[in-house]
């Protein structure tokens, strides 16, 4: 559905009022302060009507300053409401938004990685953040002045009716004008408003992806190809700001216009009526005053009415993320609280999509305490494999038992919580080494954390950093080398103590002192552990009690590495192919 389609769309504002529920008292409170706020308004320009009609014009100066501490007295009510409405008012926005923020962000982390394969980071950034500072300006600038403004408009006119029925007739002669010219505005501002949304959403994105890979960016001298396109998409954001700018620069005068009409038929009329004595000065300057409290709420509430929709748009693209089918379906029950290791894998097949499978009628044991090595080309399913393990992703039929039951059957914690992932790509996040390697979990302690790095062999090089363990690695790890971010991740799954372990291409991107370090971290990890380790270089596999070459989805090849070498068949081919490589270099 359109944005367009959903700016009035009701059931969206409903949905985020559920989240006012926590704050009704806030609510109720900020509603009536507007309320208040709105009548009150009128009462000045009478006040000021009177003392000039009574106490300027018959010289009584006693009555005058009483008179001016009255209205001074209402100044300051009119503005301690004015800041408890401001204050309060945004403390509704951001403590709704607050709560809105923790259930999109807990929906995202909860998704199918298949999820983020299509959907841009950047774009989830804008959602996260700026979207729901928009929505938060439902709030505080939305549809609470809505409500005051309409009511101060409906209050000003009655109170000019009542005061003079001809004057007020005269002095909202213009007012049709400027409602269509209000009208006019609103529905030209909403499509540029529209317009800017979507090209911030694409510049986050684009900037998000292109820092993320500013490695590939340098490496193939793309800068200058990179700088036009972020020009391109930077010029259309600015393009499109300036076309909001330039409805509001004709807006803005247009009101002013319509306002000095309408003040000049008032004085045209009231004048003559002076002058015949059917009126009082006093008159003249309440009914200016009127007219300039009648026209601030009308102009703003193009503004008002914008912020609304503006809000709605980005409410339905929050909740198009909220309303995704894309979370792994977790309806287990069982808690996995002692696991002995054994997995099966039977006629299982996977697709990231329609039936173009991946994996195809898999069939595969693994046992208690047994360390399997799975080789193949890319594009075989070796990764893939580990993905619907730790139910990453789901597959599409047959079934996956750890300990002889249906892994669906367990809570999608409780398996996650046995098995740990060392993957190629390591994350690490922009904390320090002993934050990285425990996750803020408390129950790992730094003496726990130590000894498992003087396990892995990494306590050393760690030792030497300034801060040792509370050495900030900065983003994704920057700080440090391939190898000891490696090593890193290493601890990190040894220090939560996983009954099944994977490794995933562990030793592909690092140097051979790194490798020789990581091939005896490997051993101590793997150690009365279910392994299964998924790799390119077959050196780091001939210990394996058992080893499958996989092809395009299917097994070919199983055995331990003399048993393959002497079938003669894709395994030996794969293991001579290497060999000669590395004679070569």
């Amino acid at each position: 559905m359109s944005d367009q389609s959903k700016l009035y769309d009701s059931s969206l504002l409903k949905r985020v009022l559920k989240y006012v529920k926590p704050y009704k008292g806030l609510f109720i409170s900020t509603a009536i302060i507007t309320i208040v706020t709105a009548i009150l308004a009128p009462i000045r320009p009478y006040l000021i009507q009177f003392t000039i009609d009574n106490y300027i014009a018959g010289f009584d100066a006693e009555m005058l300053l009483k008179m001016t501490l009255i209205m001074v007295l209402l100044l300051i009510v009119e503005s301690v409401l004015q800041y408890f409405y401001a204050f309060s008012a945004n403390l509704l926005g951001q403590s709704v938004i607050r709560d809105l923020r923790m259930d999109l962000f807990t929906k995202i982390i909860r998704s199918k990685l298949q999820y983020f394969d299509k959907t841009p980071i950047g774009t989830l950034v804008t959602r996260v953040v700026s979207d729901l500072e928009t929505i938060a300006e439902i709030f505080s600038q939305g549809i609470l002045l809505i409500i005051g403004d309409l009511l101060k408009i409906i209050v000003v006119i009655l109170v000019m009716f009542y005061v003079d029925f001809q004057l007020a007739l005269v002095s909202l002669a213009a007012l049709p004008l400027l409602l269509w010219s209000t009208y006019i505005f609103k529905n030209a501002i909403k499509s540029t408003f529209q317009e800017v949304r979507n090209e911030v959403a694409k510049l986050n994105a684009f900037v998000q992806e292109h820092v993320t890979g500013i490695n590939i960016v340098q490496i193939f001298n793309r800068e200058k190809v990179e700088s036009d396109k972020f020009k391109a998409i930077n010029q259309r954001h600015r393009d499109a700001n300036i076309r909001s700018v330039w409805h509001y620069s004709i807006f803005f005068p247009v009101v002013e216009i319509i306002s000095a009409i309408s003040i000049g038929l008032l004085i045209w009329w009231a004048s003559k009526q002076v002058l015949k004595f059917e009126s009082t000065p006093g008159h003249i300057i309440a009914f200016i005053l009127y007219i300039n409290m009648l026209y601030r709420p009308i102009r703003e509430l193009a503004d008002r009415f914008n912020t609304l929709q503006m809000g709605m748009v980005a409410s339905e693209r929050v909740f198009k993320i909220m309303d995704q089918n894309e979370v792994i379906q977790d309806n287990g029950h069982l808690s996995l609280d002692y696991v002995k290791g054994n997995i099966s894998f039977k006629n299982l097949w996977f697709a990231y999509k329609d039936e173009d499978w991946i994996l195809k009628d898999l069939n595969l044991e693994v046992h208690e305490g047994e360390k399997i090595a799975i080789v193949g080309a890319t594009g075989s399913g070796k990764t893939t494999i580990i993905n619907v393990l730790g139910r990453f992703y789901e597959f599409q039929k047959g079934e996956i038992l750890i300990d002889d039951v249906n892994i669906k059957e367990y809570t999608v914690a409780a398996v996650r919580k046995n098995i740990a992932f060392v993957l190629q790509d390591v994350f690490l996040f922009s904390d320090t080494i002993a934050n990285n390697i425990s996750l803020f979990d408390e129950k790992i302690s730094r003496e726990e954390i130590i000894e498992a790095s003087k396990i892995v062999g990494a306590h050393d090089f760690i030792m030497k950093l300034p801060g040792d363990y509370d050495f900030n690695v900065r983003e994704r790890g920057g700080m440090l080398s391939v190898g000891q971010r490696q090593l890193i991740n290493f601890i990190r799954a040894y220090v939560f103590n996983p009954k099944i372990l994977i490794l995933d291409e562990a030793t592909s991107s690092v140097d051979s002192e790194s490798e020789e370090l990581i091939k005896q971290a490997t051993d101590k990890l793997t150690q009365n552990r279910t392994s299964i380790i998924i790799a390119h270089r077959l050196s780091t596999v001939q210990k394996c009690d058992k080893i499958i070459v996989m092809e395009k989805g299917k097994i070919l090849e199983m055995g331990n590495h003399q048993e393959l070498l002497s079938k003669d068949g894709h395994y030996k081919k794969l293991f001579e192919l290497q060999f000669k490589a590395e004679i070569s270099s």
